[in-house]
């Protein structure tokens, strides 16, 4: 048998576990199925090839290699994760830069009516800025993908020098989502067998100096978990996935979020959203594409983001250039498809502090080229 039949006969047999974190109320079982989108299906492409349902519409916002707006500042090439911050009457988007060696972070910033202000760098002389989280005290934490990489914490609004935190590890980071009930930050890590982290700050709101830790577990899909400290955060001679025993392995860690209980986050290896339940202290598969009924709506999982209403936003790394939306009752559904953009991948989905505007990139564009990055926004009524 194949993946697919393998994984879903296990899952059937076994019967599947209802999540318990409190976005997801219900019993609905996991994982994920498609089913109608609550916001209908997609319309036809608009003027810039996204196809979007009835009631959304869409902009852009900045060109890699382009002045951004009426402003002087240029955007950065490859731009991929990103967040939304408020900013006085306005808000802010971060947007990192995966390129080698330069990498770095850049900001838009908009006023109360969605009109760009201003655009500025944040971060700069870094490497293959991928993903990364934003904090409740108003930063943007970036992490470097690259073997034994950095996580660098930034501010959105200027003004303020970046700061380099060792304490919180060096591998081939990619996102970060911040558990202020725990008052930990989870980490996931871009490796084929890389593993998901946490760590926990010494003073809760200071990520200078803290303990990273490795989730363990077996090798089932779901269950409970425990969590060992790493001895080494630097990560040599020994890379810090393989520092402790009974790591739990995830292929190829991506995009992670964190919303009352509950942190999900993706592997793109074997296309999974998986939910970490951190008050039961459990795992449990929210969608994977090989127990899909049909065809699978959403492949290439990547970046995450949520609304406080518990609905989930994924984007595609390949697949058909798709944000799916995963709805608290466990339906999955296509919610924007970019066309003519199939050598590139959707980036940074962050939605503006009223919910109103959801905002992400296309790294590559319709050039297929890190200099051809496009940034977007998309109005609507979001349902909340």
């Amino acid at each position: 048998m194949d993946r697919r039949t393998v994984l879903r006969t296990a899952v059937v047999g076994a019967g599947a576990a209802a999540f318990s974190g409190s976005l997801w109320t219900g019993a609905f079982a996991a994982p994920a199925q498609p089913g109608a989108s609550p916001y209908g299906a997609l319309g036809s492409p608009d003027a810039n090839g996204i196809a979007l349902p009835g009631g959304f519409s869409s902009r852009v916002v900045a060109r890699s290699r382009q002045r951004v707006g009426a402003t002087s500042y240029v955007w950065h090439d490859a731009p991929d994760g990103g967040a939304c911050f408020p900013a006085g009457s306005g808000w802010v988007y971060v947007s990192n830069s995966e390129i080698s060696r330069t990498g770095g972070a850049s900001a838009i910033r908009f006023d109360a009516d969605g009109d760009v202000v201003s655009a500025y760098r944040i971060l700069a002389g870094t490497n293959r800025n991928c993903a990364g989280g934003a904090t409740p005290w108003g930063t943007w934490l970036s992490c470097e993908e690259v073997s034994r990489g950095y996580v660098y914490e930034t501010y959105p609004l200027g003004g303020t020098a970046a700061v380099r935190h060792d304490a919180m590890g060096r591998f081939n980071h990619e996102a970060a989502a911040v558990d202020p009930d725990r008052r930990v930050v989870y980490l996931t890590e871009d490796e084929s067998n890389g593993c998901f982290y946490r760590f926990r700050p010494d003073t809760w709101g200071d990520l200078s100096a803290g303990t990273l830790e490795v989730l363990v577990a077996g090798t089932a899909t779901s269950g409970p978990v425990s969590w060992s400290r790493v001895p080494d955060p630097d990560g040599a001679p020994t890379a810090t996935r393989n520092q402790v025993s009974g790591a739990k392995r995830f292929n190829g860690g991506e995009g992670c979020h964190y919303a009352d209980g509950t942190c999900w986050f993706t592997t793109k290896g074997d296309n999974r959203v998986w939910a970490y339940d951190a008050v039961a202290q459990r795992i449990d598969l929210a969608y994977d594409d090989s127990l899909v009924t049909g065809t699978a709506p959403l492949t290439g999982v990547d970046n995450i983001t949520g609304t406080p209403g518990g609905d989930l936003y994924v984007a595609e790394d390949g697949g058909n250039m798709e944000i799916c939306l995963i709805t608290p009752d466990g339906r999955v559904a296509p919610f924007a498809r970019i066309s003519g953009q199939s050598a590139s991948e959707i980036c940074g989905p962050a939605f503006s502090p009223d919910g109103t505007r959801l905002y992400f990139s296309s790294q590559r564009g319709t050039s297929g080229l890190s200099s051809g990055g496009i940034t977007y926004e998309v109005r609507g009524p979001f349902r909340r």
